[in-house]
């Protein structure tokens, strides 16, 4: 009887172990996949800034010409608006609209020139993801002399 008795307590000290092994399991688990996604947000706002840089470096450098930007970028012009967009695979490579592997969309967007001799071209950028998410935006301009 008495080895019994130290069996029953040795089952229950191991079911006591492994519970609170479970618990810190799944604790571990959830602390790693919620570093996993900022870890990606992260990383794609990162990519963003390096993309959207481009877009409005080569704005400024055409001076707010949208078909020269999309030409530089590797995209197109599309829409009522004439916007330029450019999209993205997962690897943050150019890719076209069509592409099973895009994943990121940049837009930029041009208003009309200013009056005068000096010409304002005021635009906005934007970079999100295709499922809708805005990863950044903010408005541009480009100088237009003539």
């Amino acid at each position: 009887m008495n080895t019994r008795s130290r069996s029953t307590l040795f089952l229950i000290e191991q079911l006591i172990v492994v519970t609170v092994f479970a618990i810190c399991a799944a604790a571990c688990v959830r602390i790693i996949v919620s570093a996993w996604y900022m870890a990606r947000e992260s990383r794609d706002i990162n990519n963003a800034i390096h993309a959207a840089e481009s877009g409005a470096e080569s704005y400024k450098a055409v001076a707010g010409d949208i078909s020269k930007t999309a030409g530089i970028l590797g995209g197109n012009v599309r829409g009522a608006d004439g916007a330029a967009v450019v999209y993205y695979d997962s690897k943050w490579r150019v890719c076209p609209e069509d592409d099973a592997d895009a994943c990121y969309m940049m837009k930029l967007t041009s208003g009309s020139p200013g009056a005068g001799e000096t010409l304002l071209v005021a635009g906005e950028l934007s970079v999100a993801r295709l499922t809708g998410e805005e990863l950044i935006t903010f408005p541009l301009a480009a100088v237009k002399t003539g």
